[in-house]
């Protein structure tokens, strides 16, 4: 029992003091503000890096917020995240992958084509946009991925991490330089010479302390360097991965507009046939390439029906309207002898005749003639 009672006692009394302490930095505190107490100020480099510090806990702090959003734009899903990765970070696992919208929509495009029916014009189509679909969500998981192990970990690492070291430290020196501020007043108030000496000896230690804990934050703050450096490399990481993540989209709404392209093409050669689709929908495990004109050319014979309305070599023969330079958008393999083959970003003549579709245009290269799609051309002039 005596045991305990002197425990309790120096608790009692540690809190005390730890009040006392606290109230008199408390006074020390509002005096300077109402300017009525003298204020130790840090020397100028240090003032500069925890100024520099300051600013880039900020900036960091935005930045991070704000590529969370980016990345994860719902705020309920973001919420529900990140208790996901808090769970499966305590229980030491790796969090699971989540499937994209766009993979979920290319999906039920996939699940609604088998239910219309594969074959039918819908039907084949939903299957084409909904396989590009679903590899445009694989290429957006794969970047939300590695921009967050990549940016985001190295940013919430120094924000929970680092910086929390550095807040600690800075509070400590501020303490410090209250205490030493306080026993400065106490010994300019001192009048006694007992008093003074006493004074004078807690104003050598509280300057020892504050020099003390000067450096150790000014050691701190200078690592904010090197913090910079680290993020510099994870923000060229983060770049390179939004540029794969958007050229990659590209190369697949290329190939989505071409295999539309072909759909439509096929289609109205066959229009008059009510089973008509588009042939071949691609694959979910490769991107569909381009025929080479070759091929096309082979695989067509001259009894090859012709497209209701469309214009024959002798019809591109009646008076021009509208001639003017077009960029060639994407490859194109004439079906007929009567269209023109086109090679991606190559410059053509194009210009249209009376009575033709308007989704056609008359193109030369050279020598050569032949209809061409509109929507694989870039009108310069």
């Amino acid at each position: 029992m005596p045991q305990q009672e002197n425990t309790m006692d120096f608790s009692v009394k540690k809190l005390a003091s730890d009040a006392g302490v606290f109230f008199t930095r408390a006074v020390q505190f509002t005096e300077e503000k109402l300017g009525q107490a003298e204020k130790t100020e840090l020397d100028t480099h240090l003032e500069n890096l925890i100024s520099r510090a300051d600013s880039t806990k900020n900036w960091t702090e935005k930045i991070f917020r704000q590529t969370e959003v980016l990345l994860q734009p719902n705020p309920i899903d973001h919420t529900g995240a990140r208790i996901e990765e808090f769970l499966y970070e305590k229980l030491d696992k790796k969090l699971p992958s989540r499937t994209t919208n766009a993979e979920l929509l290319g999906q039920y495009m996939l699940d609604a084509a088998k239910d219309f029916g594969p074959g039918t014009p819908y039907g084949s189509t939903l299957i084409i946009v909904g396989e590009h679909q679903k590899r445009l969500g694989a290429a957006e998981r794969e970047f939300l991925q590695s921009s967050s192990v990549g940016f985001l970990t190295p940013l919430r690492n120094f924000l929970e991490g680092d910086w929390r070291t550095i807040a600690k430290e800075k509070r400590l020196l501020e303490n410090r330089r209250l205490d030493l501020d306080i026993c400065k007043a106490r010994l300019k108030k001192a009048k006694q010479a007992e008093a003074k000496a006493a004074a004078e000896h807690e104003l050598r230690v509280a300057q020892t302390e504050f020099d003390r804990q000067a450096e150790v934050t000014r050691l701190l703050l200078e690592g904010i360097g090197s913090t910079h450096l680290n993020h510099l490399r994870c923000l060229h990481d983060f770049a390179e991965a939004q540029a794969t993540y958007y050229a990659q989209c590209h190369l697949y709404m290329q190939d989505l507009q071409r295999e539309l392209s072909r759909c439509a093409n096929a289609g109205g050669a066959t229009h008059t046939s009510t089973s008509a689709g588009c042939p071949n929908p691609i694959s979910s495990a490769l991107l569909s390439e381009p025929s080479s004109p070759g091929a096309t050319a082979s695989s067509s014979t001259s009894s090859a029906p012709q497209r209701p309305g469309a214009l024959t070599i002798e019809d591109m023969q009646l008076p021009v309207t509208g001639a003017r330079k077009a960029k060639v958008l994407y490859d194109y393999d004439a079906h007929d002898a009567s269209e023109l083959s086109l090679l991606a970003d190559e410059l053509i003549t194009v210009y249209t005749v009376p009575g033709m579709d308007p989704d056609w245009l008359v193109g030369e290269r050279g020598n050569e003639k032949g209809k061409v799609p509109v929507t694989y051309l870039e009108l310069l002039s």
